[in-house]
């Protein structure tokens, strides 16, 4: 049952990482509450500890403040063209053939192959790229803290 709560865990990370650039679904949140289910699934000794979820919570809270402060000065932080979306879904089914990492990092430069692509300047892409960034870090903070299934 153990292994059915990583996949779980795993393919919450993957829809919340491209939720980053999609902004229809809330990707940070989903990491978050990936992580909160993981721990409450496997118990405290095989999952993470309630500091590094008050880490990731702060980083959630992070991502919906930059968001809001980017919409209040003009600039969409978060936000990707139509050509950032179809990059970050394009490097997602990329990084499938690159394990792990590859699903994690596939969006992140697909989302900014994207914004180039798009004519965007590349400070501008980079903005697209923010969301995906912070959600890697909260993906990392998470694996680095909880024992590994095997």
């Amino acid at each position: 049952m153990e292994l059915f709560w990583w996949l779980f865990t795993i393919v919450l990370f993957a829809v919340g990482l491209i939720g980053t650039v999609l902004p229809i679904i809330p990707g940070t949140t989903i990491i978050l509450a990936a992580a909160v289910i993981h721990r409450m699934m496997l118990g405290a000794e095989k999952s993470i500890g309630w500091r590094s979820i008050a880490v990731l919570v702060l980083l959630t809270l992070a991502t919906y403040a930059l968001d809001f402060l980017g919409a209040y000065f003009g600039a969409k932080y978060f936000g990707a063209t139509k050509w950032g979306m179809c990059g970050a879904i394009f490097g997602a089914l990329a990084g499938l053939f690159f394990g792990i990492i590859g699903l994690f990092v596939g969006p992140v430069i697909g989302a900014l192959a994207g914004e180039f692509i798009a004519g965007k300047r590349m400070i501008d892409a980079g903005r697209a790229g923010w969301g995906s960034l912070i959600a890697l870090a909260m993906i990392t903070i998470f694996l680095m803290t909880v024992p590994p299934p095997i």
